[in-house]
């Protein structure tokens, strides 16, 4: 019940929608994932969390490199695509965008809202999850545009207020 109780809970928790990557000797991969984090801005530094069965859990390690790519509301089709939700394009999850490279290597959506190109630091498996913390090399910006965001187990975006 617990369990339970927890997944429900956590999925009306709104969080960012990312597409993480990597390539490398190990090969390319990439997943979606909504657990990501700041944890440090001198140096700047990240986190995110992957499920251990994911492909691109093992290949960040090997690779020692990965990108976070945050999409933006016209992305989700992007979203679907690398956590299985639709098919990929003649089987390759990397044929439903356009990509470039930056300094790790890992692939950058052309466009993201905004892509932390991070050399991988630390890594450690906490049950289901790894946690990888990433040294951010470049920080890209893409369009201008509302961050798709997942919540009650569907997408939506943000609503910015004016200053009060």
């Amino acid at each position: 019940m617990l369990r339970e109780n927890f997944v429900d809970g956590m999925s009306r928790v709104p969080n960012s929608v990312s597409v993480v990557t990597t390539d490398g000797i190990a090969g390319r991969f990439g997943v979606t994932v909504s657990a990501t984090a700041s944890v440090s801005a001198d140096p700047p530094t990240l986190l995110v969390c992957v499920h251990h069965l994911s492909r691109a859990s093992q290949a960040i390690i090997e690779n020692g490199v990965f990108c976070v790519n945050l999409l933006h509301t016209e992305a989700s089709r992007i979203s679907d695509t690398f956590a299985g939700r639709v098919a990929a394009p003649e089987g390759d999850k990397f044929g439903c965008a356009s990509w470039h490279t930056l300094q790790s290597g890992a692939p950058v959506i052309d466009g993201p809202l905004v892509a932390f190109d991070c050399k991988l630091m630390q890594h450690m498996q906490v049950n289901t999850h790894y946690i990888f913390i990433g040294g951010v090399l470049h920080v890209e910006f893409g369009k201008t545009a509302r961050p798709l965001l997942h919540a009650n187990r569907s997408y939506g975006t943000a609503w910015l207020f004016p200053p009060a």
